[in-house]
């Protein structure tokens, strides 16, 4: 990785693979209009958030699989110019230097291409009960790293219910049961035992989006159960799973790809392809639609 002298001296928005985009609120503004000094620690902490997304870690379930949590040791702040009320900002996050214990992340705060604010965050790695350090894990050097160098961070795996089934179920009972509260019941449909799933791992091996392919009619596939862990959503996870159903729909043949959508993912299947068919109509409580995208 690059030293930290220079990220943290005039940092450019290209040395970032995470940007996070905010606006400029009235209570983070002064008598003058500008943001006060301390909210732009805020909004580097803001961006970690967005940084472990990209990474596809759940933090909270992250940090328990690596046996350990991080506490920031040090927080450096260099003002360069000032933000104003109702200005979009893009925050830059960047993991510069990994020491045995430690993790240094360069940020820097943009208005357009224009650099406002850079700094240093100093975390260190450490057993959670006693707080004392830890030697950071292999695995989490490993995906910094790789992160850091553009490699990508999720796995599709596809396959049967017996070699994917409970990583899948445990990620649709999350979402569709808990959060959404559908009827465990209504979810566990007797349908999976003969469709094609997928799943995405994450560099940890977590499970953080899924969904399933069905036989429709004749040359037609549906695809349904989609689901992404709400921790790490907005990040493209649950395309890559779409992505990889409708690959396996035409390696097998079809014609054609079905769907019923939340109405609410209606934007999140136009993008990928799929066009609206018939009129909305509920299901289990949830609005939803039809969609379908050829595949010929």
């Amino acid at each position: 990785m690059s030293s930290a002298n220079a990220i943290a001296a005039m940092p450019q928005r290209t040395q970032f693979r995470c940007l996070h985009r905010l606006r400029v609120r009235w209570a983070e503004v002064d008598m003058q209009k500008i943001v006060f000094n301390a909210h732009y620690l805020m909004y580097a902490d803001t961006a970690m958030g967005d940084y472990w997304r990209s990474l596809a870690v759940p933090y909270e379930a992250g940090m328990q699989a690596l046996g350990g949590e991080l506490y920031v040791k040090k927080a450096t702040v260099e003002y360069h110019a000032s933000a104003r009320l109702d200005d979009v900002l893009d925050v830059g996050l960047r993991c510069v230097r990994i020491g045995n214990s430690s993790l240094l992340f360069g940020f820097g705060i943009f208005g357009g291409d224009r650099l406002l604010v850079s700094g240093e965050l100093v975390y260190v790695f450490a057993d959670p009960a006693t707080q004392k350090s830890r030697t950071v894990p292999a695995t989490l050097r490993a995906m910094l790293e790789q992160f850091e160098a553009g490699h990508a961070m999720v796995e599709v795996r596809v396959g049967d219910w017996a070699a994917l089934g409970r990583e899948a179920h445990a990620l649709r009972t999350a979402v569709f049961v808990h959060e959404q509260g559908i009827d465990a019941a209504v979810e566990v449909d007797g349908r999976d035992d003969s469709a094609v799933h997928a799943v995405a791992f994450n560099r940890l091996g977590l499970p953080i989006a899924t969904g399933r392919l069905l036989r429709g009619r004749e040359g037609e596939g549906v695809i349904g159960r989609m689901a992404v862990d709400r921790a790490v959503r907005g990040q493209r996870w649950g395309r890559e799973v779409l992505d990889a159903l409708v690959a396996a729909a035409a390696q097998r043949g079809d014609a054609m790809v079905t769907l019923h959508a939340q109405a609410s993912a209606e934007p999140f299947y136009r993008r990928a392809g799929f066009s609206v068919v018939g009129e909305p109509y509920e299901e289990a409580g949830i609005a939803h639609i039809s969609m379908t995208r050829s595949l010929n």
